[in-house]
């Protein structure tokens, strides 16, 4: 049988660099929890319910992802669901730094438990939710860069 995985991140909001390192991710787990952060410290556009049915939404086809919420230790979170593996994306080298920081420390307080890096392709690299919020806040094209869902949150986001 395949390893459980946990993908964590605040998606504030899911982008389709997210997409991307999700759908390749899923062949190599039977289950890929998918959290959302619920953290009082980041100013989010989104509430963490609001963000959690987006990703719902966006992968609503997929057969063995499973989208929460959670707070605290994502290697906590991990343990209760025997994860085996904590799913990373890397979009840039700036990226690797605070990723490889994070990966040590959470292999510090489970060892158990891997951390497994994605690199995002060439065309989301440059991708980030936020860069999509103010071109969104702006009245910009947004359509390539989120699933159709977000898109249309972000817009009624903007037009309050």
């Amino acid at each position: 049988m395949k390893p459980v995985a946990v993908y964590p991140g605040s998606f504030d909001p899911l982008t389709n660099g997210h997409i991307d390192i999700l759908q390749r991710a899923l062949p190599f787990f039977s289950v890929l929890h998918v959290i959302v952060a619920d953290n009082a410290d980041k100013n989010t556009l989104f509430s963490v319910e609001e963000r959690v049915e987006m990703i719902k939404e966006a992968t609503s086809r997929e057969k063995n992802i499973v989208v929460t919420s959670f707070k605290g230790l994502v290697v906590d979170y991990a343990k209760k669901v025997k994860a085996h593996a904590i799913v990373r994306g890397l979009r840039a080298v700036s990226d690797f730094d605070y990723e490889f920081q994070l990966a040590t420390m959470n292999r510090r307080l489970n060892a158990d438990i891997e951390t497994i890096f994605f690199a995002t392709r060439g065309k989301y690299f440059y991708i980030s939710s936020s860069a999509i919020k103010d071109i969104a806040k702006n009245g910009g094209d947004i359509s390539s860069f989120v699933p159709a869902a977000v898109e249309q949150k972000l817009r009624e986001k903007f037009k309050k």
